[in-house]
């Protein structure tokens, strides 16, 4: 039975997931601002970048790029399709991703809410459904409120300023009741388009600066949903939510994801570079059998397990790169591609197979949803520092 487990590291509470006695899932209950939405200034435009930085805080500036404004959340003037923000300009943000090192808080004016079973952005249109979910159930799923959608949008014409908004239909939603389906994503919808009209009627009557939603992406509960989700995607459809007891050996476990260099069971290994602008990974056959039959071929297939957990528990983000050990069998290759491509389609973060370079390494990209590990921890290490100088 697989579990998730609550426990800590240095102080700071941590939940995790694992499946046959191995860490899967790790994330850290800690006040992020992600997902927050403020009422902000636009400091200056630059156009070289083509995007504004945007002041949402008295003492915190972020960038939004200038591609599809929403023009509800410029508040100061009456803002048009094509029109461009100025200086100056009010307008109000949401927290799409934190600042790290020398890049600024990334920001949008594609508000987002998501409750259990859809996730609604303004400024989008039209109905999707989760890529985790079997092509059928999206069907079945989308087709249930495609027929009403346009008739849903009119109704919140005027309470939406006049924006669209799209809708997405979590995976969750398929545990809902055939006959149910219609009725509770329906009322899911309207449920998230009440509350961004809500953000956008009291972002109008807040000062600069106010939050007016917070969100709870970092809270412990769900954090434990997300793990309950990912195990479901995995089929792990029973498991237990426990208390740490300190036999897993969890704090030894996040210490490991600190080292460069990674074993595999074959006498493989894997070493993880994380670079400014891209990561890296390269695949070495280590202490394996050399001269067994296709053992370059069964340790790049080994690796791809342990790359991909390392993906998720690092939180690698934007270009991935890995150097696979080199196969002359072109059929064998195209296996691996495709052994790549489906332990994409499972990772809850974004995650795409882009192309073989002509230097056959494989390139992969991989949306940024929060802090990679390495900078969480450094973050973490700093408060414990703190804390004991003070």
């Amino acid at each position: 039975m697989s579990e998730i487990i609550i426990s800590e590291y240095l102080n700071t509470p941590v939940v995790t997931a694992f499946i046959g006695n191995k860490m899967e899932y790790l994330s850290f209950v800690r006040d992020n601002e992600l997902g927050n939405i403020y009422v902000a200034k636009v400091d200056h435009i630059v156009k070289n970048i083509n995007a504004a930085f945007v002041r949402y805080d008295k003492d915190k500036t972020g960038y939004l790029p200038l591609r599809n404004i929403t023009g509800a959340c410029v508040i100061n003037r009456p803002f048009e399709s094509g029109d461009a923000l100025k200086n100056g300009d009010d307008v109000i943000v949401q927290v799409e991703s934190e600042a790290v090192k020398t890049k600024k808080t990334k920001l949008t004016t594609n508000l987002s809410i998501s409750d259990d079973y859809v996730a609604v952005t303004l400024g989008k249109y039209g109905v999707g459904a989760s890529i985790k979910l079997s092509d059928n159930i999206r069907t079945l799923l989308a087709d249930e409120i495609k027929a009403d959608y346009e008739t849903i949008m009119q109704e919140y014409t005027d309470e939406l300023f006049g924006a669209s908004a799209g809708v997405i239909i979590r995976t969750k939603a398929s545990e809902i009741e055939d006959d149910k389906a219609r009725d509770v994503i329906e009322s899911s919808f309207k449920s998230c388009l009440d509350k961004l009209a809500e953000i956008l009627s009291e972002g109008r009557k807040r000062t600069l600066y106010s939050c007016v939603h917070v969100s709870d992406s970092g809270s412990t509960d769900k954090l434990i949903e997300s793990a309950e989700a990912f195990l479901k995607i995995r089929n792990e459809s029973e498991y237990k939510i426990i208390e740490d007891t300190g036999i897993h050996g969890i704090k030894s476990a996040i210490e490991d994801l600190k080292h460069r260099k990674v074993w595999l069971k074959s006498g493989a290994y894997i070493i993880i570079e994380q670079l400014e602008s891209f990561n890296a990974i390269d695949v070495n056959s280590g202490k394996a059998i050399k001269g067994k039959d296709d053992i370059a071929f069964k340790v790049n297939l080994e690796a791809v397990n342990e790359i991909f957990r390392q993906i998720r528990l690092r939180n690698l983000t934007g270009m991935i790169l890995i150097d696979f050990i080199n196969m002359d069998d072109d059929e064998k290759y195209e296996e691996l591609i495709h052994k790549v491509k489906s332990f994409c389609k499972y990772e809850q973060v974004h995650t795409v197979f882009v192309d073989v370079t002509g230097l056959g390494i494989m390139e992969l990209t991989r949306n940024k949803n929060d802090k990679t590990l390495k900078e969480i921890l450094k973050d973490v290490e700093k408060a414990v520092d703190n804390s004991i100088h003070q």
